[in-house]
């Protein structure tokens, strides 16, 4: 909303049977909802107008101080409230001191004339920034009841467009990145309609989203009740055409109108406190009057109702913004979904090419929603002769998940029992799975090698293709991007690993009463890449830490063309080598990395600066190769001292013997679990940098605005726009660029059904202490310190002792890890990379704490029980 040299370019007013949801630019978010309202068969809207956005902007007009005003409030910092608080007031009383001009006066007193001068008036706000599909706004302007009278009627349209810039709507603007001169209000005047019940209905349900399931919040009287919290509501949970649970409050007050105007709090009579304020066949009507609703805008609905003399009136409608979206799958079958983004320690929503591209290099089908992936397990649930196994799997990897599944597989029906069809005879194409091997260190060796050579093989033949042979090649190098995936002799090294982990931890358990033991064995296991990686940039802190003068250019660096400033400086060239050799090996990685379309070190190297000078100030020279032979004595150590203790027990012999053989071959292959996922980020890097170049061709040809568009198209857009030779849809790569946006404020679920139900799954354990916040113990041990919460690897501030806790942790994180005491996550399980280098390096660690990023506040001190799988928050 620019207000300096406003025009008229339309009409001041226009009746609500006039307008749709397609004008929300002229009529706001609410008004145009209200307007598609009114056009659907069945359902009752009170009748009349809006006064568009363009009466807003001619009375802005009228004080063109308000520029100045809010690029001010542009400025200011959304937390600090005061300052919020002290400059919308400022914007509020220079809109309601602007005289309304007489042809716009005009204007709402006809359309008053029209529908009833003297008759009673709700009048509300209607910004363009309003009941979006993306953020809701709601209750964040204001809304008048009970308005009589045409001078009343204009006072609180001035109030109204003064409340776009109320302190919770200028707030809850700046933390969606919506602009305050983007945003227009409009204003909804609508007849009143005196109810003796009113409520919400939400046609999902607002907890769990099961989209099969509706919710009837109702109360007496006038919904602002309700709204304001007077009350409890009366809920009513309707599933299928019936009500299937109801609880009836103590409704002590309603809201009613006054004769004269305005609406006062009443006391409900004692004995009708406890009547349920709907009955079963009114909830069960106002659903299928909420379902059609829901038909029409095409998403489920919030929808404000009135109950006016038996018959319900719609006082509003707008789409429910937290629910995670569903898969697409085109039939109306049950489905059970499990997140890719868990295993992957990965939450966050990717972009199109993002997620299209792990598809088309994926081992297993994946479906998209709300910017992740998620695999269908329906199937493997149905047969009995999958069914344990897939949930012995899953249930290691995250408790949580197993527990999930099994709650949908408690419902009857939801996922139908096949019949056991007998022995498992892998479908043609699938890679069977795999037998053990010899302990031979030999065969990481050979395996670490051919994939060198491969991901070679892939640079040298992809270095000359552009235009649609690049798409060609992609295509083919994504076939053996699969082969390398699963690759019979990557998977039973990968395999070979994990089970003499999960050998070593029960065995010595039982036989010694010993937890996890396994985590102090596989210290400074060879051939880890990603230990590797957080301990070789202890070796670049080593050579810049002699060097003070590069060592305070760090401290001030703020962009991503430091390393050619480096050789001005004394001691420069050799830390910026050691920088670009470190890029060199592992400039590939970021976090979030399996989304193609996120910065990669190589790419913003600056990242890497504040951890890099962590690592100069907490760790001394030579730090790195330290720790890894103290990991090393830690676990030989530790190896004697289990066989030692098995020789004494009956069959001792035998006992050690075994145990032995599983220690040489936990060390032998443990680290190679790490590397396949290299090998994947690896061949990324090689395809982002060809597709890059790609998109700057598009740029020069004008087929799209900038380079980082194609990030919003999947790969087969992207492939077709070159191959026609064509512009991209600008406006598809808009809308994708909203929708990403808007995917960040949703949190998805470990598991997901087709009707939308998100299932977070629970631990069930009785056994930790009050308050405890319970997770998966993935690295033994207990250390006390200070919470450090970080969500981005670029603000790391670490001091020697200090706790780690985040939301994931993918292998990017792992430089933070060498110079931290503990790991706390809202995601992962027992071989999940974050848990991996945890137990590499010795670090007590607890992850998938749910909210613990929300729980734990930065700078508490903390308990992390890393052998029993919990964290005591201290102060």
């Amino acid at each position: 909303m620019r207000v300096e040299g406003a025009a008229e370019h339309g009409p001041y007013v226009l009746d609500l049977q006039e307008v749709d949801e397609t004008q929300v630019s002229v009529v706001g978010g609410k008004g145009a909802h209200l307007g598609g309202l009114s056009r659907i068969e069945g359902v009752r809207v009170p009748p009349g107008f809006c006064v568009t956005t363009e009466a807003f902007r001619r009375v802005m007009a009228g004080a063109p101080e308000l520029d100045a005003l809010l690029d001010r409030l542009s400025q200011v910092d959304p937390e600090d409230r005061e300052a919020v608080r002290a400059l919308s007031a400022r914007i509020r009383r220079t809109i309601e001191a602007i005289p309304v001009p007489d042809a716009l006066a005009a204007a709402i007193t006809g359309a008053l004339a029209r529908h009833g001068e003297q008759a009673a008036y709700a009048v509300r706000s209607s910004a363009t920034a309003e009941d979006l599909p993306t953020a809701s706004f709601a209750g964040q302007q204001d809304t008048y009841l009970n308005v009589v009278g045409p001078e009343a009627v204009l006072r609180h349209v001035s109030r109204c467009w003064a409340s776009l810039f109320t302190e919770r709507a200028v707030t809850y603007r700046s933390r969606n990145g919506i602009g305050h001169h983007a945003v227009d209000m409009a204003v909804v005047v609508q007849q009143m309609a005196f109810s003796h019940a009113s409520g919400i209905l939400f046609t999902a349900h607002p907890v769990t989203g099961d989209r099969r399931t509706a919710t009837v919040d109702a109360g007496f009287g006038l919904g602002e009740a309700l709204v304001s919290g007077l009350v409890n509501p009366d809920v009513f949970t309707v599933r299928d055409g019936e009500v299937v649970a109801r609880a009836i409050s103590a409704k002590r007050l309603a809201v009613q109108a006054l004769p004269d105007g305005g609406t006062q709090e009443v006391p409900v009579e004692a004995g009708r406190q406890e009547q349920p304020a709907l009955t079963d066949a009114q909830a069960v009507r106002l659903v299928q009057l909420g379902r059609r609703i829901e038909a029409h805008f095409g998403r489920p609905q919030d929808i404000e109702w009135c109950l006016v003399d038996d018959g319900f009136r719609i006082v509003q409608s707008r789409p429910i913004t937290t629910l995670f979206p569903v898969p697409e799958t085109g039939d109306r079958d049950n489905h059970v979904y499990v997140s890719v983004g868990h295993g992957q320690m990965m939450t966050d929503p990717m972009r199109a090419l993002g997620f299209s591209m792990w598809q088309l290099t994926a081992m297993v089908p994946m479906h998209e929603a709300g910017g992740r992936l998620f695999v269908d397990v329906t199937g493997r649930l149905a047969s009995p002769a999958t069914r344990d196994g897939l949930l012995e799997a899953l249930g290691k990897g995250d408790p949580l998940v197993r527990d999930a599944l099994e709650t949908v597989l408690g419902r009857d029906g939801f996922v139908p029992s096949l019949p056991d069809p007998g022995p498992v005879v892998p479908p043609a194409g699938a890679a069977p799975l795999p037998d053990p091997i010899e302990t031979d260190p030999g065969i990481v060796t050979g395996l670490i090698e051919r994939s060198r050579e491969s991901i070679a093989a892939l640079e040298r033949g992809i270095g000359t293709k552009s235009g649609p042979a690049l798409f060609d090649h992609l295509l083919e190098a994504f076939e053996e991007h699969k082969r390398v995936l699963g690759d019979r002799l990557s998977m039973q090294a990968v395999m070979a690993g994990m089970d003499a982990t999960w050998w070593l931890n029960d065995k010595l358990q039982e036989w010694l009463g010993e937890k996890n033991a396994a985590d102090t064995l596989t210290l400074s296991a060879p051939d880890n890449i990603t230990s590797e990686m957080g301990l070789a940039l202890l070796d670049v802190a080593d050579v810049i830490r002699p060097h003070p003068e590069v060592v305070a250019f760090l401290q001030g660096v703020e962009d991503d063309g430091f390393l050619d400033e480096l050789a001005k400086l004394a001691g420069g060239i050799e830390a910026r080598d050691a920088i670009e050799a470190y890029l060199d090996r592992y400039g590939m990685r970021c976090v979030g990395e399996i989304d193609i379309t996120r910065p990669r070190w190589r790419e913003r190297p600056a990242t890497l600066v504040p951890v890099l000078l962590d690592n100069v100030r907490n760790f001394e020279p030579g730090a790195a190769r330290r720790r890894f032979e103290q990991g090393r004595q830690k676990a030989r150590q530790k190896e004697q001292d289990v066989l030692s203790r098995l020789r004494d027990l009956p069959e001792g012999d035998l006992k050690a013997d075994e145990t032995q053989r599983m220690i040489d071959r936990v060390r032998t292959f443990i680290g190679y679990r790490e590397y396949p996922k290299y090998d994947i980020i690896s061949r990324y890097f090689v395809y982002k940098r060809a597709l890059l170049e790609e998109a700057e061709r598009l740029v020069r040809a004008g087929a799209v605005a900038e380079a980082e568009d194609v990030f919003h198209l999947t790969f087969q857009e992207l492939h077709d726009v070159v191959r026609a030779g064509r512009a991209a849809d600008p406006e598809l790569i808009r809308r994708r660029k909203e929708e990403f946006t808007a995917y960040h404020a949703l949190t998805p679920p470990r598991v997901l059904t087709s009707d939308g139900e998100a299932l977070t799954g629970a631990y069930r354990r009785d056994d930790v202490p009050d308050g405890a916040l319970v997770g998966v113990p993935v690295s033994a041990g207990t250390v006390e310190g200070r919470a450090r919460v970080i969500l981005d690897l670029s603000e790391a501030d670490l001091e020697a002792g200090d706790i780690l806790v985040t939301a994931f942790t993918d292998p990017s994180w792992s430089p933070l890890f060498v110079g931290v005491a503990g790991l706390v996550t809202e995601v992962g399980g027992l071989m999940t990379h974050g848990a991996v280098i945890a137990r590499e390096y010795g670090l007590p660690a607890v992850v998938g704490v749910e909210r613990a990023t929300r729980t734990i506040r930065d700078g508490q001190r903390i308990r992390v029980h890393g052998t029993d799988g919990y964290v005591e928050i201290l102060s």
